[in-house]
């Protein structure tokens, strides 16, 4: 269905990958198709690089690799990334792309609330997490775990991609009738024009005061192909409101906070959380942005869902306050409706959420 605008559907992306504009080493895993995006799997080695890069144009990324490269690692009997280092990892995915058809690379949630910063680089790239319209050749994700050592292998699946073509992104006018129609945020006082703005919530209500959690130092490393295998006190330290509704994010530290609005995508629409203007705080608050169809929706068994903010400081205290502006959620036309939404046909593994970790951690 190539030639129709918006975000692909899994089916479309299946349909990819049947005519050659995806390539595989090996046949996609069976969950690897999400609604509207595709898993990017690890493949067998990974170079530890002195500095993170962009090839720039006529350049290709191995050429960099090979100048930066300290040493290789073998992933496919697994192999710990240690916190702090930055690796580059050849993709088991590869493209060749209709000329109308571009893409765009995020972290997985769970990539994202272990603090693991990744970034898909592609030949000739300007620009990470970007493929551009008509792209031929092979996906490289960069990886620097920041705050746990995490066990990876071959096959793993850190980040993901979404495709497109045409210009998929509502305008105010369009957000605000999609509001109107089927309500996007749970929050009569939240605003929406471009997108829906998305607060912090740090009084923990329904959580007994719950409000988040900072990541402990030296912990144990973390297996990112392993469910509810780790205590949460093993590596995180919970944070409670104590009557005053603020919290200062110190800087170097990883927290893990959520939205106080509820928020809903309808099934013939994608969305991506994108960061709030830099200007209005000292902080970073995306990791893993996208949003599928059907997430917080009613007949997913959601009836609105929090959004999980992963906050980072940039290089000073700096002060956050219950209901400041954090980000913003821009929502994206699908092609098609996707055949199962997220939370629906699909065990989807942060529907219906609230304050929630990664599912690498033990249930409370």
């Amino acid at each position: 269905m190539v030639g129709a605008t918006g975000i692909f559907s899994a089916h479309m992306i299946a349909d990819l990958n049947a005519s050659g504009s995806i390539k595989t080493s090996k046949p996609f895993d069976d969950d690897q198709v999400q609604p509207a995006s595709l898993d990017l799997r690890l493949g067998d080695i990974a170079y530890r690089v002195r500095a993170s890069f962009l090839p720039g144009p006529g350049k290709a990324v191995q050429d960099r690799i090979n100048d930066l490269k300290l040493h290789e690692i073998d992933l496919s009997v697994g192999a710990v990334l240690e916190r702090g280092c930055v690796y580059i990892v050849p993709l088991m995915e590869s493209l060749k792309l209709p000329l109308a058809v571009s893409a765009t690379t995020n972290p997985k949630s769970s990539t994202g609330r272990l603090d693991i910063f990744t970034r898909v680089i592609t030949d000739q790239g300007r620009a990470f997490d970007t493929v551009p319209a008509g792209y031929q050749g092979l996906l490289y994700l960069e990886v620097s775990p920041r705050t746990f050592p995490v066990l990876v292998r071959q096959g793993s699946r850190l980040s993901q991609i979404r495709f497109r073509e045409g210009d998929t992104r509502l305008n105010v006018a369009e957000h605000q009738a999609l509001h109107k129609e089927q309500t996007l945020v749970f929050d009569q006082n939240a605003p929406v024009d471009n997108g829906v703005a998305l607060s912090i919530d740090l009084k923990g209500g329904d959580r007994g005061g719950l409000i988040g959690y900072r990541s402990k130092r030296h912990t144990a490393v973390v297996d990112v192909d392993k469910k509810s295998a780790l205590d949460i006190l093993d590596f995180w330290e919970p944070i409670y409101d104590r009557g005053s509704g603020e919290l200062i994010l110190d800087p170097d530290e990883f927290y893990i906070l959520v939205s106080r609005e509820a928020v809903h995508v309808p099934p013939d629409f994608a969305a991506e959380m994108v960061p709030f203007d830099p200007l209005m705080g000292e902080f970073r608050v995306h990791y893993a942005g996208f949003f599928d169809p059907g997430f917080g929706h009613a007949n997913a068994a959601g009836a609105g869902s929090r959004a999980v903010l992963e906050v980072r400081s940039r290089e000073v205290p700096f002060l956050v306050e219950h209901g400041q502006t954090i980000g913003r959620l821009i929502y994206e036309r699908m092609a098609e409706r996707p055949q199962n939404l997220y939370g629906a046909d699909l065990n989807s593994n942060y529907q219906g959420q609230h304050l929630k970790l990664s599912k690498h951690f033990k249930a409370n």
